[in-house]
């Protein structure tokens, strides 16, 4: 892995914000931006560069899916992590087009749980860095 990922972590919950961030720093491989809104989270991307989103999926006023919706709909392809205390089906159910890179879900052993986390941001963004290489290849096969 080159240098650190820049990473925006959106939750409501502030002290699972701060826990995060501290985790994933801890490892050096990532520099988290935190959000305590989808809206303050869109700000902040409108603003900034970041390799990774990860997001609870309840929150007042726009939940994850929501929140994830209104990003690619942008068009940004941002590899984006659903982490939350619901089960994956529940909130599958509400998001069935959305393109979601992974879901974990809160609780467990906190260092199971980060390290997994921090598992599925690295396996995120390596795959979307693969899908832009061959997208790259393709286009320049196609342009000689």
């Amino acid at each position: 892995m080159k240098g650190k990922y820049n990473i925006l972590y959106v939750d409501d919950e502030e002290i699972l914000l701060d826990v995060t961030k501290v985790y994933l720093e801890k490892s050096g491989c990532y520099s988290v931006d935190t959000a305590r809104s989808a809206g303050e989270g869109l700000n902040k991307i409108a603003r900034q560069n970041y390799d990774a989103i990860i997001s609870d999926y309840e929150m007042p006023e726009m939940n994850g899916i929501e929140f994830l919706t209104k990003i690619r709909s942008s068009g940004n392809d941002i590899p984006f992590i659903i982490f939350s205390g619901r089960g994956r089906e529940d909130v599958a159910l509400g998001a069935p087009n959305t393109r979601v890179d992974y879901y974990l879900q809160k609780g467990g052993q906190p260092k199971t749980m980060f390290a997994e986390l921090g598992r599925n941001i690295t396996q995120a963004i390596s795959r979307k860095g693969a899908e832009i290489g061959l997208e790259n290849k393709k286009s320049i096969k196609y342009s000689i």
